[in-house]
């Protein structure tokens, strides 16, 4: 298999996603996460270096894991995002929660995890289904 990006959820620092890109020639794609609008300032140092940004919610006090945590922030903050900026949604998004994570954000993309577990790191394939199907449901609404 060939990976077509690679995504990186760590500390690393502009030069440091340069090295990666450069050393698989690969496009990456930084996780950095979210709690107020204050916080999208971090992603100017990674404009030009980084392909596209998964916005995650900051993971809880204690939290052993930097996303799959179940924790949602406030998707308002990225209304007025450069339009030029290529994202993904992420964090505690569920069947219950994504038509307003849709029609808030409005996102290019968007990346599950926790929302379609029965258990940690257990996926479960009617979770998977009824977010799906909630997904075409906001869709559908949106374009009426």
């Amino acid at each position: 298999m060939q990976p077509d990006m690679l995504q990186l959820h760590g500390a690393e620092t502009p030069e440091r996603v340069a090295e990666v890109k450069a050393r698989y020639g690969l496009p990456v794609m930084k996780a950095l996460p979210l709690s107020e609008a204050a916080d999208l300032e971090r992603i100017k140092p990674f404009i030009g270096i980084s392909d596209r940004f998964l916005f995650d919610a900051k993971p809880p006090k204690g939290s052993e894991l930097p996303g799959g945590n179940g924790v949602a922030f406030d998707w308002r903050i990225l209304v007025g995002l450069d339009g030029g900026v290529d994202y993904m949604l992420s964090g505690g998004l569920n069947a219950a929660n994504i038509g307003d994570a849709l029609r808030l954000a409005d996102p290019p993309g968007i990346d599950i995890s926790s929302g379609v577990e029965s258990a940690p790191g257990v996926k479960d394939p009617a979770l998977i289904e009824q977010f799906f199907r909630a997904v075409r449901t906001a869709r559908n609404t949106r374009a009426a």
